[in-house]
């Protein structure tokens, strides 16, 4: 099929692939294909490169697909790296298309406008796909290998570089082939060995991680024909619906869970890669009778040795195990529910006066709505762990840790999912990271409510500083006055400074259906009962 330029090559792989929207940042060496996609599709001008990336991926992670996102040559795919990398830690599927200069002067070092040294060599390190398209005959091939590439398992970023003068060239493509997705196949001889050792448990636990989300029917129905617990990860949140009493969650640290832990015997794992910051820097100890299951074969007895490894797709492991699962003793399933309510009640009453907020925005959610979260106090506390989950889709976060990432994410997921309301959790210091995405919130109106926690600063560092050192460094900031910044921007503004200003204020910005600026004055609010600090080792400490 012949196309009359490269934009029009990419819609109809768009197309294809059920992207509707696309966020970028409009150059000279893309214009093309944004023109191209703001004409047939929906393009979306965020204002800095590395929210296009973060849009992008939150778009897919709340669709359970694929984002796009294009930015520019050189620096503009230098600022989207960061946010490559967030996509190349929690294994998300982005595709990222990115100009460059024309054919002609491509390596040659003349200093051509937005030519950077090597910026494929720059985009390999930070994708899990990178290629540039040489010639007009072989784009869309190299569009739908970069697509099969981010969507495979464990998959992450795709990048494709497209010289200028190639965007702007007829383009020759070929019909596309059916994509298969190719899965390990499950062993059946280790399948049964995992399988007996199954059987013989009387008190099971299972550790569910982001690579389970593929299979919730299969998890759900292991859990409940062994009456085992469930601990996840913070990417595993939502496989099974939080409020089901034998989901633990994202408490494993906690001395009930780690208690519980030293009880089992036998844990299954799935999908999950032990991060640091969800097992105590490893220091984390795990029942003997260790199931693993991951269709990452390098993830396989990484981080703690397993009895048994199952290098498979989570759903035929699963599937494989359940001919196999046996009813926990007397007992277990009681006592997981004991354990489950603990931890809930003791996080519940730690965090002081903020549980009114959490409590308030499970209230004013429909059960079916995204909660995206930046790194920062509220989320890293309560926000991953309390606030209930009933759909990985719904759970997006940084999962490698950066901040300022919350807004652009926000947007994203809300434009992936407009039927459905979004709140965004964000710290004044992790939101100034993307200030201008404010615009683009005006711009769009997505219906977004975005909660600013506001303590003038970076709180969990100084939080750290604090318990640890004689003084602050780099801690205190200045924060606008968030209600005139709201009016500037164009966005309804509303404050909370008390527990009871909590529900009515946020059942008021989720059912306006638009954007909404929440700023939490945590001064007036009230300190947490115990000053929140980050799951990271200090030497000498």
């Amino acid at each position: 099929m012949r196309h009359d330029n490269g934009g029009d090559l990419l819609v109809a792989v768009l197309r294809e692939l059920g992207i509707d929207t696309v966020f970028g940042i409009v150059s000279v060496h893309n214009l093309p294909l944004v023109e191209a996609v703001d004409r047939e599709l929906r393009f979306v001008p965020v204002r800095h490169e590395a929210s296009a990336v973060n849009a992008a991926d939150a778009y897919g992670r709340a669709r359970g697909s694929l984002g796009c996102a294009l930015t520019s040559t050189g620096t503009g795919a230098g600022n989207a790296a960061g946010s490559l990398i967030e996509s190349l830690a929690a294994g998300s599927s982005v595709l990222h298309v990115t100009g460059q200069v024309e054919s002609a002067f491509l390596g040659g070092g003349r200093g051509y406008i937005h030519e950077t040294k090597d910026q494929l060599g720059m985009l390999d390190a930070v994708s899990v796909y990178a290629a540039s398209v040489p010639d007009t005959e072989r784009a869309g091939l190299i569009l739908r290998q970069a697509a099969r590439a981010a969507l495979a398992s464990p998959g992450g970023p795709a990048s494709v570089e497209w010289p200028i003068d190639l965007q702007y060239a007829a383009q020759n493509d070929e019909a596309p082939q059916p994509a298969v997705r190719a899965l390990p196949p499950l062993v059946e001889s280790d399948a049964s060995a995992a399988g007996a050792l199954l059987a013989a448990a009387r008190r099971p636990l299972i550790w569910a991680g982001g690579g389970a989300n593929g299979a919730r029917d299969e998890l759900t129905r292991l859990l409940e024909a062994t009456g085992a617990g469930l601990l996840t990860s913070n990417s595993g949140r939502g496989a099974v619906p939080e409020d089901h009493g034998q989901v633990v969650g994202n408490f494993a640290t906690t001395p009930a869970v780690r208690a519980l832990l030293a009880d089992a015997d036998l844990l299954v794992t799935v999908g999950t890669h032990f991060r640091s910051n969800e097992t105590a820097d490893y220091t984390l100890e795990l029942p003997g009778a260790h199931i693993q299951i991951d269709v990452d074969a390098a993830a396989l007895g990484r981080v703690y040795p397993a009895a048994h490894t199952l290098h498979a797709d989570a759903s035929a492991a699963l599937a494989a195990l359940l001919a196999h699962a046996r009813p926990a003793e007397e007992g277990w399933t009681a006592r997981v529910g004991a354990v489950r309510a603990e931890v809930r009640a003791n996080l519940h009453d730690s965090i002081g006066p903020q549980a009114a907020i959490c409590d308030a925005i499970r209230a004013a959610l429909p059960r079916e709505a995204v909660v995206a979260r930046d790194v920062t106090i509220p989320s890293s506390s309560w926000g991953n762990r309390l606030l209930e989950m009933y759909d990985p889709r719904d759970n997006v976060f940084p999962r490698g840790g950066g901040i300022g990432q919350g807004l652009g994410m926000g947007i994203g997921a809300a434009l992936g999912r407009p039927d459905s309301p979004t709140v965004v959790i964000a710290g004044d210091g992790g939101l100034a990271v993307h200030l201008g995405e404010l615009l683009t919130l005006a711009q769009e109106r997505p219906p977004l409510t975005l909660i600013v926690f506001n303590d003038g600063g970076y709180g969990v560092l100084r939080n750290m500083q604090d318990r640890y050192g004689e003084r602050r460094s780099g801690v205190d900031l200045v924060t606008p006055d968030f209600e005139l910044l709201a009016r500037a921007c164009g966005l309804p503004y509303a404050r909370i400074s008390a527990e009871e200003h909590a529900a009515p204020v946020l059942d008021h910005a989720v059912a306006s259906g638009g954007p909404v600026l929440v700023e939490v004055d945590l001064t007036a609010l009230g300190p947490m009962k115990n000053p929140f600090t980050p799951p990271v080792r200090i030497p000498g400490q």
